[in-house]
């Protein structure tokens, strides 16, 4: 799949450069602008461009634009990192007195101080269990090194327009190990590709680096968790994406996600090549790789990486065994879903880089996409940032420049100096307990790591103080889905709310008469609804929104069970999700209740067996305007069935849910008996959905331009995915209206049409424009190359 090369904006037109004055507290977390213009496009819409006085910092966010404090979207970045662009039909933008830059929902200096401040709560020990083995303790045996690097030019990506990149890897191997041994890669984030040993000045924007300047080194800076690995029988491969690094900014594409995943694929070639090599040239390598056996990690912008590896892996005729996949810290631009793999996604509260966490979508868009058979887990680190996993990246331990990612270092949370903040080692070593129990669990079939990933609460000696919370999703064979809660269903009724309704997404994004999950424009507060960047308009994570207070009359939610569900006899528990209501004030509880069938019953409180529904900690410190804590985030909640004695397990007929606290508010979602399983995971066999370029006249009047969707092969149920028109990185003025809709393909089908609605004019332009569409969000698929340009020819003569 070759990716067409983004249009490059930069360049600044016959516009007046209007002078914006700098901000009275310079922001850390981005260049002080100089100066910005407003154009009139052809078609009516503008383009805003900012130009600024230094580079952007390198993050793995995708930098926005906000004009006079409000976003108008994610902005294109000029090679040089200079310039931002955002074009909009939004022309109000033409009286703009201030352009600034903004990440992840949040405009430096302008958003309200917090009136108060929740502290971490103090929470009952909810059984948490230790794990009698850590994964952390190294193993029988010693580790060699084995790295190999063939260059800086070694090899071309079509995902970065056949630009060259490195093959640069540090390999991690168990000294005198038998046989082939399973095999786990690394890819590390979007950082900067190159530094000056004398200067400490960075640079990424040459490739290979500019005269005086070396490569950094980020690819080495997981050195402990690739030999905690090693120790104990595992091949780790991290590999090195300077090269992508110093280019993505420019592919408004994907941002180099499919360059990435690409890149995962070319170092499985070559070992693969290694592997079986033999005589005189045998490689130290050779015999010893299982790449049946492949584990994939990947941080930051390297977590969206890896998830495309494992989807470019499924079109291959012959695909590498990739097993389990691990996205840390990861951002999801498109909203890609991953069915049939075994995963875990690590989130650190104190992100200040990814500090809306997106990359949850990745749980949340495929818990129920495909009818699989695998442990999905997501993990909320507290005290962690997003730097600090990689040794390369932070301050004290790495040999380039680096930095703290949370800002201020003031904050009562997540400041570096608060009690409650983890210190760059404990990061590490929670990242390496559960990098490596992960990889172990699922290659290793080593069942003892299981409670640190389904919801159980498992701990180790390793991660120290630290706190990790989870939410869980067990393979499809170990539980019964009784109540997703996604959409209203005939098993579910409530009565007695002050608000009982289905939400999905923020206020801002959600379609008239729907509820908003969320009223917050500082979408750092809701991982679960902050809109995709390459999708902002896709519905999100779909869950039961309940709110209640001292007039609401005996509120309850009741779910009754389908008659081949009433024997759940051979499950642990009864589980779900669960969170409190945003607008929640003070303690709020739950009471659950099952009933069998001769009318018995037993009642749960939640807060007896889960902390699901206390707040997280927010802070009063929000310096530069920037409010990023008091996060909502679904835990998973498990009741185990051996605390209910007086009901017949094998004859469960109903649960209800009711308040135990006068007032409240929570959202509930994935109702479901289960048993803690990692399930029969192997490379995904999902079919995948693909969207081509295409080129049409804009005609007269309102008109529609017919996309083609293709199938990798025919479908075996019907499918959907959703399409997101003039999507970020394109023109989104004019013939083609941002929005978004589902397609259904049918059963059977190995393509359908998409008609993309068009209004044309009789006006001539002086240029066609191109519109980027982008399908995301599958159900009963998953992606292949999921964004394409719809160019629209201007057909008018003077």
């Amino acid at each position: 799949m070759t990716l067409p090369v983004a249009i490059l904006a930069g360049c600044l037109a016959a516009s007046t450069l209007v002078a914006v004055p700098a901000a009275a507290d310079p922001i850390d977390e981005s260049a002080n602008s100089n100066g910005f213009a407003v154009d009139t496009l052809p078609d009516g819409g503008a383009r805003v461009t900012l130009r600024l006085n230094e580079p952007l910092p390198v993050r793995d966010a995708v930098p926005e634009l906000a004009v006079d404090g409000r976003i108008i979207g994610p902005a294109s970045e000029s090679p040089d990192g200079l310039t931002l662009t955002v074009e909009t039909t939004d022309t109000t933008v033409t009286t703009a007195k201030s352009v600034e830059v903004a990440w992840n929902g949040v405009v430096p200096g302008t958003q309200a101080a917090a009136k108060s401040a929740t502290p971490p709560a103090t929470v009952k020990n909810h059984g948490k269990k230790p794990v009698y083995t850590d994964p952390a303790q190294p193993g029988p045996y010693t580790v060699e090194r084995l790295d190999y690097d063939l260059g800086d030019t070694a090899t071309t990506l079509s995902g970065l327009s056949d630009l060259p990149v490195e093959l640069r890897a540090a390999v991690y191997a168990p000294a005198g190990a038998k046989g082939k041994r399973p095999v786990v890669i690394f890819q590390h984030g979007r950082h900067s590709a190159c530094y000056n040993p004398s200067t400490r000045q960075t640079n990424n924007t040459n490739w290979p680096c500019a005269a005086g300047f070396i490569p950094i080194d980020s690819y080495l800076g997981y050195t402990e968790t690739a030999e905690a690995l090693a120790t104990h029988g595992y091949i780790v491969v991290s590999i090195s994406a300077n090269g992508i690094n110093a280019k993505d900014a420019s592919f408004t594409d994907d941002n180099g996600a499919m360059a990435r995943g690409q890149l995962v694929m070319a170092h499985l070639d070559l070992l693969a090549s290694w592997t079986n090599s033999n005589g005189p040239k045998r490689h130290p390598l050779s015999g010893r790789l299982d790449l049946d056996n492949v584990g994939l990690m990947g941080h930051s912008r390297g977590g969206e990486g890896v998830v495309e590896a494992a989807l470019l892996n499924a079109e291959r005729k012959h695909p590498y065994g990739i097993q389990a996949v691990l996205p840390l810290a990861p951002v999801d631009f498109g909203r890609a879903t991953l069915p049939g793999v075994p995963m875990a996604v690590i989130l650190p509260y104190c992100d200040g880089d990814v500090s809306n966490q997106q990359g949850q979508h990745f749980y949340d868009d495929t818990r129920y996409s495909y009818r699989d058979d695998v442990l999905r887990s997501s993990l909320m680190v507290m005290g962690a940032d997003h730097n600090f996993f990689n040794t390369e990246w932070t301050p004290g331990v790495s040999v380039a420049p680096s930095s703290d990612d949370w800002s201020p270092a003031n904050d009562e949370v997540c400041g570096s100096a608060s009690p409650s903040r983890l210190t760059a080692a404990e990061q590490r070593a929670v990242g390496t307990a559960y990098m490596a129990g992960f990889f172990r669990l699922v290659q290793g079939k080593e069942q003892a790591f299981l409670p640190l990933f389904d919801g159980t609460n498992g701990t180790v000696a390793s991660t120290g103080r630290a706190v990790v919370y989870a939410e869980a999703q067990q393979p499809r064979s170990s539980r019964t889905d009784v109540a997703p809660l996604e959409r209203p269903a005939p098993n579910v009724t409530m009565s007695g709310f002050d608000l009982g309704a289905y939400c999905y997404s923020v206020a801002a994004r959600v379609l008239p008469g729907d509820t908003p999950c969320s009223s917050t424009t500082a979408t750092s507060k809701v991982p679960h609804w902050t809109p995709a960047t390459f999708a902002p308009a896709v519905p999100l994570s779909p869950v039961l929104r309940l709110q209640w207070g001292a007039a609401s009359v005996s509120p309850a939610l009741q779910i009754a069970l389908a008659p081949g569900q009433f024997d759940v006899n051979r499950y642990d528990a009864l589980t779900f999700r669960a969170a409190r209501d945003e607008s929640a004030t003070g303690d709020v509880d739950l009471d659950v209740t099952l009933v069998d069938g001769k009318g018995r019953s037993a009642t749960v409180r939640v807060g007896d067996v889960s902390p699901a529904l206390t707040p997280f900690p927010s802070s009063t410190n929000t310096a530069n305007g920037i409010s990023r804590l008091g996060k909502t985030w679904l835990r998973t909640v498990r009741v185990p069935l051996d605390a209910l004695p007086n009901v017949d397990l094998g004859n469960v007929r109903s649960i209800s849910v009711r308040p135990a606290t006068p007032a409240g508010g929570v959202y509930l979602s994935d109702f479901a008996f289960d048993t803690p399983a990692v399930g029969g995971g192997v490379a995904t066999r999902a079919e995948l959905a693909s969207i081509a370029d295409v080129t049409v006249a804009e005609g007269n009047g309102p008109g529609t331009a017919t996309m083609q969707l293709t199938l990798s092969k025919a479908l075996k149920d019907p499918a959907t995915v959703q399409v997101q028109t003039a999507a970020s990185g394109s023109a989104t003025a004019g013939q083609v209206p941002a929005l978004s809709f589902p397609v259904t393909i049918p059963k059977g089908a190995s393509s359908v049409t998409i008609a993309i609605p068009l209004t044309g004019n009789t006006t001539v332009n002086t240029a066609s424009l191109r519109y980027k569409i982008t399908i995301s969000a599958p159900v009963g698929v998953a992606i292949g190359d999921g964004f394409a340009w719809l160019t629209v020819l201007d057909d008018d003569t003077a």
